[in-house]
C-alpha cells in the first residue's frame, strides 16, 4: 500500500496549486460545479493551468517531473496549453550530492572514482530527473561523461507509479472527459519509459546502435556524431560515454558566431530525422535541444551531435512502408488513399466507411494546403489527424505517437534556426527516393540478398525435401475411411442421446401425471 503519508503530500500539494479545480472543471456535473466552488470558497487559482500543473510536479520531485515530461509529449490527449507548459521540465531538477555519486559509482563499478579515473569533476555538467552527468578523464587520456544513476530511484519510482496508477483509475471513472484521455494508458505508456531508463546499459546499447548507424562505414558520417560506449565502465546505474563539444542547437547566436551555416544545419536536421526513421527504422525519440548540439570542432563544424538515449522509437518494415505511403497520399492530396491505408492497416473498424474516412481527413489538411508551403506545419497536420481519428475508434500505435512527438521536435527546432524552412518539400523527395528503391529493381535485389543467407541453408535441402514427400505413400483413401467410421459414430450417438432424451421426457411427464392425480 502507498504510504499514507506521500498520499497527504500529494493532496496537498495538488490544493496549493489548484489542481482540484483543473479537475473539477473539466466534469460537466452540477456536484462537480458545487465541490469545486466549496473548496475554493468562490474564488478562482489566478495562475494559468498549465504553469500551476508544472509547478506542482516539480514540488513533488523527480518521478512526477519525469510524468511531467512524458506527458508533454500527449499533444493528441492533452490541450496545448499544459503541453507547451510541461514540455518546460526538461533539464530543470536540483543535482544529489556529489559525494552519494561517488558513492554509487563505487558500488556500480567497484572503486572510487578517484582510482578508477585520473580526473573525476566533483560539480554535475548536468542534472535531470533520472540521472545527472559528470565530467572524468580515463588514466589513458580519453576525456568522458559518466552518467549516474539517481540513489533510491527505483523504491521511489515503484512507490509513486503505483499512485499515479491509482488516480489514473479514478480519474478514468470519472466521467467522458477522463476516459477520452486514456489516463491508464498513458501511465502505463510512462511505466514502460521510465523503467527502460533505470537500466543505463540499455541506454547504452541504445547509443550504441545509432552510433553504427551513423558510423564512417555507413556512408552517412558527415551527418551526426554519436557519442562511442566506454564499456568497461558501464553498469546499470553507471554510464560512461565520450565527451563531446559543442554548442546547444537553441543557442543560435553563438552557433553563427562559430561559423555554421544555419540554413544548412536546419535542412541536415530534417536528413537525420527521416534516415534514421525510413532507412534505419531506429530513431532518436528524445531530440529536445538540451539533448542535441552541434560540434563547434575545426574537423566536425557544423555536424550535430546526438545525446542521451533514453528513449528511442522503432518501426517495423510495415510500419514504414504505411508511413511513407500516408506521406506521400498527402503531399499529393490523395485522401482517398489515405483512408484506404488506414482500413487496410486494421488501424480502423473493417466496416468504417471508406468515403467518410475521406472526407474527414480531407476537412484535416485542406485548410493547411491553402496556406504557403513555408507555413504548414507537417506534425500539426499528423496531430489533428490523430485527434480525428478518436471518432472513427482509430487504434493509435504508440510507436507512432512517439514519432509524432519527435517530429514536432524536429520540425519546431528546424524552424527555430531557420524560420523559412519547408519541411514538406525538403521530406517529399526524400520519401519519393526512398519508395522507388523499395519498389524497384534495387528494392528486389536488397531483399534477394537480405534472405541470401536464409535460402543458402535451405536451397540445398530442397530436392531430398521434394523427393521424400513425392515418394510418401498416399494416406488420402486411409483418412477418408477413418473420418467415414468418426462420422458415422457420431451419428450413433447422436441417435442414443435423442432416444435417451426421449424417455427421460416420458418419465418426467408419467411421473408429474402421477403425483398430481
Amino acid at each position: 500500500m502507498p504510504s499514507i503519508f506521500r498520499v497527504l503530500r500529494i493532496l496537498c500539494v495538488a490544493f496549493r496549486f489548484g489542481l482540484d479545480d483543473l479537475v473539477l472543471s473539466s466534469l460537466n456535473h452540477p456536484l462537480a460545479s458545487a465541490l469545486r466552488w466549496l473548496l475554493r470558497l468562490g474564488g478562482q487559482p489566478k495562475a494559468p493551468r498549465g504553469l500551476r500543473l508544472r509547478r506542482a510536479l516539480e514540488s513533488l520531485g523527480p518521478i512526477f517531473v519525469k510524468f511531467g515530461q512524458v506527458l508533454s509529449t500527449r499533444r493528441d490527449l492533452i490541450p496545448a496549453d499544459i503541453a507547451d507548459e510541461l514540455a518546460h521540465l526538461q533539464d530543470r531538477v536540483a543535482p544529489f550530492p556529489s559525494a552519494q555519486a561517488a558513492a554509487c559509482i563505487e558500488t556500480a563499478l567497484g572503486a572510487p572514482p578517484s582510482q578508477l579515473f585520473a580526473q573525476f569533476d566533483v560539480d554535475p555538467v548536468a542534472s535531470a530527473s533520472i540521472a545527472q552527468v559528470h565530467f572524468a578523464v580515463l588514466h589513458d587520456g580519453r576525456e568522458v561523461a559518466v552518467k549516474v544513476l539517481r540513489p533510491g530511484m527505483r523504491k521511489a519510482i515503484e512507490r509513486d507509479l503505483s499512485l499515479l496508477h491509482i488516480v489514473a483509475r479514478i480519474v478514468e471513472r470519472a466521467g467522458a472527459d477522463g476516459r477520452r484521455l486514456k489516463p491508464r494508458e498513458v501511465v502505463a505508456e510512462f511505466d514502460n519509459y521510465l523503467h527502460d531508463e533505470l537500466d543505463l546499459v540499455r541506454e547504452a546499447s541504445n547509443c550504441s546502435q545509432l552510433r553504427r548507424n551513423f558510423d564512417a562505414q555507413s556512408g552517412r558520417g558527415d551527418l551526426l556524431i554519436v557519442p562511442e560506449v566506454i564499456w568497461e565502465f558501464t553498469t546499470a546505474t553507471v554510464f560512461t560515454m565520450q565527451r563531446m563539444y559543442g554548442i546547444p542547437v537553441g543557442q543560435i547566436d553563438r552557433l553563427r558566431a562559430a561559423g555554421i551555416d544555419i540554413a544548412k544545419l536546419a535542412r541536415s536536421g530534417v536528413d537525420i530525422f527521416f534516415t534514421q526513421v525510413f532507412s534505419d527504422g531506429f530513431f532518436h525519440a528524445d531530440m529536445h535541444p538540451g539533448n542535441i548540439y552541434v560540434s563547434d570542432q575545426p574537423e566536425s563544424l557544423g555536424r550535430y551531435i546526438a545525446l542521451d538515449f533514453g528513449i528511442v522509437g522503432s518501426l517495423s518494415e510495415f510500419d514504414k512502408n504505411y508511413l511513407a505511403q500516408n506521406f506521400l497520399a498527402f503531399f499529393h492530396r490523395d485522401y482517398r488513399r489515405v483512408a484506404q491505408l488506414h482500413i487496410e492497416s486494421g488501424w480502423v473498424p473493417a466496416d468504417t466507411r471508406e468515403e467518410e474516412l475521406e472526407g474527414a481527413v480531407r476537412a484535416v489538411c485542406e485548410p493547411y494546403f491553402d496556406r504557403p508551403l513555408s507555413e504548414i506545419s507537417l506534425g500539426q497536420v499528423l496531430l489533428r489527424l490523430f485527434q480525428t481519428s478518436r471518432r472513427f475508434n482509430v487504434e493509435i500505435q504508440p510507436q507512432l505517437v512517439l514519432l509524432q512527438k519527435t517530429l514536432l521536435n524536429v520540425e519546431g527546432l528546424g524552424r527555430q534556426l531557420d524560420p523559412n524552412l519547408d519541411l514538406w518539400k525538403t521530406a517529399k523527395p526524400y520519401l519519393e527516393n526512398w519508395m522507388r528503391r523499395r519498389m524497384g529493381l534495387q528494392g528486389l535485389r536488397q531483399s534477394l540478398e537480405k534472405e541470401a543467407t536464409q535460402w543458402s541453408q535451405t536451397l540445398p535441402s530442397l530436392p531430398r525435401l521434394m523427393y521424400e514427400r513425392l515418394n510418401r505413400p498416399d494416406t488420402a483413401p486411409q483418412l477418408l475411411e477413418e473420418m467415414t467410421r468418426l462420422r458415422y459414430a457420431q451419428e450413433q450417438g447422436n441417435r442414443l442421446l435423442i432416444a435417451l432424451t426421449a424417455v427421460l421426457a416420458v418419465a418426467v411427464g408419467v411421473a408429474l401425471w402421477a403425483l398430481t392425480r
